[in-house]
Parts: structure tokens; sequence; C-alpha cells
């Protein structure tokens, strides 16, 4: 039982290390690395949102989503009732 969990751990440290190789020598983890930093630049150039204007923002857009379900809500019933009508049900 213990043999068996060293062997399959040992076969998943020896792709795993496999496959960090085959990504160094294509030279995918300078190109991440790259990527990540460029990305990091970037994000540093955004302009975010202050609390006072995060906070206010998702409650807009609660009261957005709670109008939207509530308009819902009324034109299934509606709809609901007028279908019934037209139905005799």
């Amino acid at each position: 039982m213990i043999q068996e969990f060293y062997i399959k751990l040992a076969v998943a440290a020896v792709i795993i290390g496999g496959g960090f190789f085959f990504a160094w020598k294509q030279g995918l983890i300078e190109r991440m690395a790259i990527y990540f930093g460029e990305t990091r630049d970037e994000l540093k150039k955004c302009q975010w949102p202050s609390r006072p204007e995060l906070v206010q923002y998702t409650a807009l857009i609660f009261v957005a989503v709670g109008a939207l379900g509530l308009f819902t809500v009324g034109a299934d019933f509606i709809l609901l009732k007028v279908v019934r009508s037209l139905l005799n049900l």
C-alpha cells in the first residue's frame, strides 16, 4: 500500500519534472515570465476605482438586477394570467 503511494508519487514527479524541462527547453518558461511581467505593467497603468466608487457601483448593480428580476416576475405573472384566461383554465 505504502509502496504504491511512493511509486505513484515518483511517476507524478517525473511527469511534472519532464513537463517543466520540456517547457524550459522550448523557452515557454521565459515567455510566460515576460507575459506576466508585461501584464503586471499594464495593470499598473489602469485607473482603479476608489473604495467609495466601488461600493456605489456595486449597489447600483444590485438595484438594477433586483429591478430586472421584479420586471421578469411581473411580466411572467401577467402573461400567465393572460394565457390562463385565453385557455379558460
